[in-house]
């Protein structure tokens, strides 16, 4: 039997709307006010044969759906908390700096108490627990995961480094300090400054030969080491720095550090549910 030409028609439109809502990034707002995204379970190659020693070898990598904040943790969610601000440059919707790892993991814990939900780290020793359903850093993993968003190229947004401008604030356009978050493009995913205004920790002890003694599912880091895994670039960052593979390894407690202290900062995660 033929359908009617407008009832084909209705039919076609339907399927592209719900194909483009399937698309859409889901977004929930969290007990503070902050917008976090899906991010959907998946596999992807983690790495790049263009990074340094580091970031290779390139290798495939499962994993879990989980929650990413959309931008990077702001000073005004730290005066929510009650927080001490450790920002140089001062603005509520400006990225929280200077920030510690271990601050980093406590503030987490204040917002999984806020929010009622079970803290993840143990504030005497910094140990993770992923069972719990607060908040957390996210592994490098999930870091790249996230922020790669589906895609394989250099950056979220393809290989051509004249459009991170539009995408990042970063050495070309930043006038060397950091700006208020979501305030350039995001990625498929929804996510905000990925690729640059303030680095970003992850809950990964750094190790530079991490990829080659890789798990294939939900990898992670030493769990603990002198050094810090940090993603991401920041306001400072050459085109080369804010690719989505770099990595650098950071003091946690910001001794002898070598990045701008001024240029990390952090954003949370948390688990997905079973639904």
């Amino acid at each position: 039997m033929r359908l009617a030409p407008t009832i084909t028609f209705l039919l076609l439109a339907m399927s592209a709307t719900f194909a483009a809502d399937q698309d859409k990034p889901r977004v929930t707002a969290t007990a503070g006010g902050a917008e976090m995204a899906l991010i959907p379970a998946g596999s992807f190659t983690m790495g790049s044969v263009h990074g340094d020693d580091d970031a290779r070898p390139p290798h495939k990598v499962f994993v879990d759906a989980f929650w990413m904040d959309r931008t990077e943790v702001t000073q005004g969610q730290f005066d929510k908390l009650q927080l001490s601000n450790p920002s140089h440059f001062e603005g509520d919707k400006l990225p929280a700096e200077q920030v510690t790892w271990a601050q980093a993991a406590r503030f987490c814990n204040a917002r999984s108490k806020a929010g009622k939900l079970e803290p993840c780290y143990d504030e005497d020793t910094g140990a993770c627990d992923f069972g719990k359903n607060g908040y957390r850093l996210p592994t490098e993993a999930e870091w790249e995961y996230a922020a790669r968003a589906g895609s394989e190229a250099e950056y979220a947004f393809g290989g051509d480094a004249r459009q991170l401008a539009a995408h990042a604030w970063f050495a070309g356009n930043a006038q060397k300090k950091t700006h208020p978050v979501a305030q350039k493009k995001p990625n498929a995913w929804g996510l905000f400054d990925m690729h640059g205004n303030v680095a970003e920790w992850c809950n990964d002890g750094y190790a530079a030969d991490a990829y080659a003694k890789s798990s294939d599912k939900n990898p992670r880091g030493p769990a603990t080491g002198k050094l810090y895994c940090i993603r991401g670039g920041a306001w400072n960052s050459s085109t080369e720095a804010a690719r989505i593979f770099v990595r650098a390894g950071e003091n946690p407690g910001f001794s002898d550090a070598c990045l701008h202290r001024d240029a990390i900062g952090f954003r949370c995660v948390r688990k997905a549910d079973a639904k």
